[in-house]
């Protein structure tokens, strides 16, 4: 696996841990942090560059960190956030097709 790859996961994992007790001690609710990371989604996937100069595959590689911050935020539980490993499967297990796949 790339290096840069291995530096990514770590990173996501961090901000998910972050997001996990941001949400834990009241700071921000659960809904909010969701709403923030749909947004940023939503600006990607509004992004007519993403669209016209993008495969369906790069598409999905822009909007993974958010869609994995976003699983792992309303999957926290009581013993914290899932390991990348499991958030990954639950990714692919909820990604719908864009509108040009259809």
């Amino acid at each position: 696996m790339n290096v840069a790859s291995l530096q990514i996961e770590g990173l996501l994992m961090a901000v998910a841990a972050i997001n996990s007790m941001l949400t834990s001690r009241g700071v921000l609710s659960v809904e909010e942090v969701d709403l923030a990371l749909r947004k940023v989604e939503a600006s990607l996937t509004g992004d007519d560059r993403l669209y016209e100069d993008m495969s369906p595959a790069n598409r999905d590689a822009v909007c993974f960190p958010i869609r994995l911050l976003i699983t792992a935020n309303n999957a926290q539980g009581e013993t914290g956030v899932p390991s990348f490993t499991e958030l990954t499967r639950m990714v692919g297990l909820n990604k719908r097709p864009y509108n040009d796949q259809m």
